[in-house]
C-alpha cells in the first residue's frame, strides 16, 4: 500500500501514464470485474464457484491499485525532464538516459531514477566532467558527461 505521506516526483509524461492508468482501471476494468462477478454469482453456490473468488479477487486487487494511483496523482511533485548522455569511460561506450522519478524509473527503456547512483552523481556535474560513481552492483564506475539538457 502507498505511504500517504509520501511525495511522489514525477515527470509530466510520468503524471499523465498514472492518470491513463487510473482512468482504465475505472472506466474499463472496474465495469469488467463487476461483469465478472455478476456472471460468476449467476452460477449459483458461491462458495464453491472459482470464478466468482477469482473475481472477487481481481476486484479487491484492482479497488487497491485505484487508491494507489489517487494517492501518487493527489501526492505528486512534477520534476524537470532532463536527458543525459554518459560515456562510461572503461567500456569506451556511450548511454543515453532520461532522469525521471523513482516510480517511473526503467533502466532497460533508457529512463533511470534520480535517485539512483547515476542520477545521483550527475546532480551539478557539467558536460565535459569526469566522475566515479558506485552502481548498484557495487561496481565502482568511472564516467564522463557528453550531453545534459
Amino acid at each position: 500500500m502507498a505511504n500517504k505521506d509520501q511525495v511522489y516526483e514525477l515527470t509530466k509524461e510520468g503524471l499523465e501514464e498514472v492518470e491513463k492508468e487510473l482512468a482504465f482501471r475505472k472506466d474499463v476494468e472496474r465495469p469488467r470485474i463487476l461483469q465478472a462477478i455478476a456472471e460468476a454469482r449467476a452460477n449459483g453456490d458461491l462458495s464453491e464457484n472459482a470464478d466468482y473468488s477469482a473475481a472477487r479477487e481481481a476486484q479487491s486487487e484492482n479497488e487497491a491499485k485505484i487508491v494507489e494511483l489517487e494517492n501518487i496523482i493527489k501526492n505528486h511533485k512534477i520534476i524537470e525532464n532532463t536527458t543525459i548522455t554518459v560515456e562510461y569511460v572503461d567500456l569506451k561506450k556511450s548511454y543515453t538516459f532520461k532522469v525521471v522519478g523513482t516510480s517511473e524509473a526503467d533502466p532497460k527503456n533508457g529512463k533511470i531514477s534520480k535517485e539512483s547512483p547515476l542520477g545521483r552523481a550527475i546532480v551539478g556535474k557539467r558536460v565535459g566532467s569526469v566522475f566515479t560513481f558506485t552502481s548498484e552492483a557495487g561496481k565502482e564506475m568511472k564516467v564522463k558527461l557528453l550531453k545534459k539538457n
